[in-house]
């Protein structure tokens, strides 16, 4: 089933979880105009069929003292498919880098790494992210502050 194959009851339970994941079924039921058995089936077969990858909670960062975060473009001297696999592969292992992204651009990934400061987050940069496979250059910026997250 592919989006478009979606309806409009499915389409509005995935809005509503995106903004509340914690919602109840009776609730959820409600708020899109159905019964809660069916969109209890509903929502079984949208986990099923991968369209709701899981649940998770929105932490506030900055009070558990990881407030630093950087984006890292990094560059790859070697870009055929073992050494962007080998890549993947390792960046998965360091919780640090929250997101990794394959960019089409004059560089190969685009990271964002949560750190508690400056401090931290150079030693990630020097004994982690220097250190995956087929690095040869990375860009930090620094984020002053975040907008908007979500």
């Amino acid at each position: 089933m592919s989006s478009d194959q979606l309806d409009q009851f499915d389409q509005n339970i995935l809005n509503a979880l995106a903004q509340d994941a914690r919602l109840s079924a009776a609730e959820l039921a409600k708020r899109v105009g159905l019964t809660k058995t069916p969109v209890l089936a509903r929502l079984r077969r949208l986990e099923r069929e991968g369209y709701i990858r899981g649940y998770t909670a929105i932490i506030d960062h900055e009070r558990l003292g990881e407030g630093h975060v950087a984006f890292v473009q990094v560059t790859l001297s070697d870009t055929r498919s073992a050494a962007l696999d080998a890549f993947n592969r390792e960046v998965l292992k360091y919780p640090e880098i929250e997101e990794c992204h394959m960019i089409a651009a004059s560089f190969d990934y685009l990271l964002k790494v949560r750190t508690k400061d400056i401090h931290s987050y150079r030693k990630v940069l020097g004994e982690k992210i220097s250190s995956l496979p087929h690095v040869s250059h990375t860009s930090t910026f620094v984020a002053m502050e975040t907008v908007k997250d979500r």
